[in-house]
């Protein structure tokens, strides 16, 4: 659609925007897009490098799973926001399941493999272009796909990659979610990926790599893992266990200053980079008042009835009240869509 509407909702993590998102798939004219920018976030970031790219490139990183992906699968680290089907082509090998197939492409179609095989036959073929125009690009192309008007795009903590985001992504309007700093990082120092984030963050403080920033590890007799004192070295990517990543992952402290740095993240880039439209959202404010939130979100989305969309969608939200550590809905059901025929 040359008219499609596009918005991003930008989060610190753990703060409600999966079920935000869930809710927002219940809208007709709507395509929730989950997840899509998690591959992008785990990249070596340098915007130079990404400035012009081949299709193929592109959707090589779009479907090539990344080492720290391989090693929550190595140890049975997976998040309640994982949606593949058990039923699905990679079922049996998740080491090898393309990222865009765990969470973004369940969340729209209940027939996720076909909708890949689609774009793998398409996307390769788009043109030499910044990598945000690309992204651009393929959510377009699912919104069309599907005949929605809009599409609202919500990875968790999206806010890393802020800067990015609102320079350079074409998004036409911003939603901002966040959430009480403490029970944020509570919830935070409770999730697997947060907990490997603190890791990495903790190697690069020691030794200063991230063996988890590229497709093998970086170990060996002579390897930089070896600068680190041995108490650590049981967190390099082929020694990491499950009760090691909770060990040393889970630390509320570490978390607290994870979430101070994603909300500094955040409002710099509001501040420098100011969307045309803006929306704030507060996680207790939701929680507190969903049907009001709700339909101010529907309001300022374009929504066709954001009102009968917010009083539909608010009892989803009655079972996070009383609950400060981890919202629930990480592992919330899709809406069912109607399959294209590519």
């Amino acid at each position: 659609m040359a008219d499609t509407q596009r918005c991003v909702i930008l989060n610190i993590g753990r703060c409600g925007s999966t079920l935000l998102s869930d809710l927002i798939a219940a809208e007709p004219e709507t395509l929730s897009v989950q997840e899509s920018l998690m591959t992008l976030m785990s990249l070596r970031w340098d915007a130079s490098m990404y400035d012009e790219l081949a299709g193929s490139q592109y959707w090589d990183i779009m479907r090539t799973p990344s080492l720290q992906w391989q090693v929550c699968v190595r140890i049975g680290a997976i998040t309640g926001e994982y949606r593949y089907p058990a039923t699905g082509r990679w079922a049996d090998n998740l080491a090898a399941l393309p990222p865009i197939l765990a969470v973004t492409l369940p969340a729209i179609s209940d027939d996720p493999d076909t909708l890949f095989d689609f774009l793998d036959a398409r996307v390769p073929h788009f043109p030499v272009q910044p990598l945000a125009q690309h992204h651009q690009m393929l959510l377009d192309l699912l919104a069309s796909l599907y005949g929605r008007r809009r599409w609202v795009e919500r990875t968790g903590a999206s806010s890393r990659m802020a800067v990015w985001l609102l320079k350079e992504f074409p998004a036409d309007k911003v939603v901002y979610l966040s959430r009480n700093m403490g029970d944020a990082a509570l919830s935070m120092s409770r999730h697997f990926d947060f907990q490997l984030a603190a890791i990495q963050v903790e190697l690069l403080g020691w030794g200063g790599f991230n063996p988890y920033s590229s497709r093998t590890p970086s170990v060996g007799a002579h390897g930089p893992g070896q600068r680190l004192p041995a108490q650590m070295r049981c967190l390099l990517p082929d020694q990491l266990t499950r009760e090691a990543l909770a060990e040393w992952g889970g630390k509320l402290s570490r978390h607290e200053l994870m979430c101070a740095e994603l909300i500094r993240c955040a409002e710099w880039a509001l501040a420098a980079h100011r969307p045309r439209h803006l929306l704030r959202m507060q996680y207790e404010d939701l929680v507190v008042k969903p049907v009001e939130e709700l339909t101010r979100l529907g309001e300022f989305l374009g929504f066709a009835d954001p009102s009968g969309w917010a009083v539909g969608a608010a009892g989803r939200v009655s079972n996070l009240r009383g609950n400060s550590g981890r919202p629930a809905s990480s592992g919330a059901t899709a809406a069912p869509y109607a399959e294209p025929t590519p």
